[in-house]
């Protein structure tokens, strides 16, 4: 009880540090002018969020890095907050946090004005910066490699285990950034996936990896403080690619990734709605099969309002990662 009530008091503090300082980062991004270029493809609605500030992640990045930067530094005095496996994930989100800051840059003032980073220059980024903190969780904090539902022991992967590390931590990272195209859709959804994890690490007695998520989701919530319908800033590549990387890791260090489908049901498919268009669209010379993917496009160009898409995304998301708690308890 002693440790959930801390993890939740954290979230309330990381709401707190992000809520403060919103106003005056998001009138420093207007007066450098960082701004959201819209893409005239997307839906003819999104023209007016021209110029809205970008690089919104930075909002929750600082906040949890200090947080957990001083409550490790407080273990100095014997008192144990954080752990010290918890650097893992901060780095590993300061690291995607970089690469996607350097993207949006690009999309704002680089050569590549309105398009970012070329997909495979990020893509590679995004491997090579999975790879450390796959042989760190095998090697290293030797976290149980994958539970399987029904069983109580971890199953053991061996020289697999980095593979479909990578591939994790990856996937959630790319996963989540096609999630972020709605006011608070990667947010709300983001905040919901790391709730659960966070549940499953207190039921594992992994109470640092719990606080550290519950940290996040107060940062996420002042975040979307400024981000809900209609938003003040976005997240931009910064937050989206870094929180699913997070994400990622958070699941690796629980052993149950296997439930990433299920607890992040509508980033992964959000990311397998983009493959099945690029697929679809190859095999049929021209065709699609979404109106627009990711997909959360397609249901507004069928007539969703933006509100409606991720009020109900949400919902589905809500719902599944309690499936996704009740799985991990089996």
């Amino acid at each position: 009880m002693k440790e959930t009530s801390l993890a939740l008091a954290l979230s309330t503090l990381g709401f707190m540090m992000t809520v403060i300082w919103g106003g005056p980062l998001i009138r420093a991004l207007r007066h450098f002018k960082i701004g959201k270029l819209i893409r005239v493809e997307g839906p003819e609605r999104h023209m007016t969020k021209m110029g809205t500030p970008v690089m919104g992640g930075v909002m929750i990045i600082l906040p949890v890095t200090l947080i957990t930067v001083l409550l490790n530094a407080v273990s100095l005095l014997g008192v144990d907050v954080l752990g010290q496996s918890i650097l893992l994930p901060l780095i590993v989100m300061l690291a995607y946090a970089l690469l996607g800051a350097i993207d949006d840059w690009e999309g704002i003032r680089g050569p590549r004005r309105g398009l970012g980073m070329r997909a495979r220059t990020k893509f590679f980024f995004q491997v090579l910066f999975a790879i450390g903190p796959a042989f760190i969780l095998r090697d290293v904090l030797q976290v149980p490699q994958m539970f399987w539902p029904g069983f109580e022991e971890p199953i053991n992967l061996g020289a697999f285990y980095i593979p479909f590390a990578v591939f994790i931590i990856v996937g959630a990272s790319n996963a989540v950034n096609f999630t972020d195209g709605l006011d608070g859709l990667a947010g709300l959804i983001s905040a919901t996936a790391f709730t659960a994890y966070g549940g499953i690490a207190l039921l594992q007695d992994q109470v640092f990896i719990a606080r550290f998520c519950f940290t996040l989701v107060g940062a996420i919530f002042g975040f979307l403080w400024f981000n809900v319908h209609p938003a003040e800033l976005f997240m931009g590549d910064t937050g989206a690619l870094s929180l699913g990387a997070v994400l990622g890791v958070i699941a690796l260090m629980t052993g149950q990734w296997l439930l990433i489908p299920i607890i992040a049901i509508i980033p992964i498919s959000e990311g397998l709605s983009v493959v099945l268009q690029v697929l679809y669209f190859k095999i049929t010379k021209g065709k699609r099969l979404f109106k627009m993917a990711p997909i959360h496009h397609h249901f507004e160009l069928l007539g969703w309002s933006e509100t409606q898409v991720v009020q109900r995304f949400w919902l589905v998301s809500l719902l599944f990662a309690m499936l996704g708690i009740a799985l991990a308890l089996v």
